[in-house]
């Protein structure tokens, strides 16, 4: 009985364990660290490792919210990850669209059942994660 008891508690702590560590990090935070941090950098500063070798140094997302009048520009920002708008001033702009690159995952996933709508949820599910993990970044 003891061994079956001892049993359960190390799977259960073990299923604790797991749960705590899936939810550690967002996927918000996951897609900030694998998509835009080598540029960004972790702290979202424009400081990322391969930020001196851009053309231009990438903008400071900590402050997103308050050069836009204490608003946070979900909308905005959401254009700008899904390459719906145009960021270049002069010149190509070094940031990929994230959008079409969520788009070309689902394209060569194994799961060959997405239909464009599925896509089109997958993409947008990515992006607003992103978003929020971005807003939780802003300076006061």
């Amino acid at each position: 009985m003891l061994k079956q008891g001892f049993g359960a508690l190390v799977a259960i702590g073990f299923g604790l364990f797991l749960s705590a560590e899936a939810q550690a990090i967002s996927l918000g935070e996951f897609e900030y660290r694998n998509s835009c941090a080598q540029c960004h950098g972790l702290s979202g500063k424009g400081d990322g490792p391969v930020a001196s070798s851009l053309k231009k140094v990438p903008p400071d997302l900590t402050v997103l919210q308050k050069s836009n009048g204490g608003v946070f520009p979900v909308t905005k920002a959401y254009s700008i990850i899904e390459g719906t708008v145009d960021v270049r001033v002069h010149g190509s702009s070094d940031m990929p669209v994230w959008g079409n690159r969520f788009r070309t995952r689902i394209k060569y996933d194994e799961n060959e059942g997405f239909s464009p709508a599925d896509t089109d949820k997958y993409v947008t599910t990515r992006i607003l994660a992103l978003i929020e993990y971005l807003s939780t970044m802003q300076v006061k």
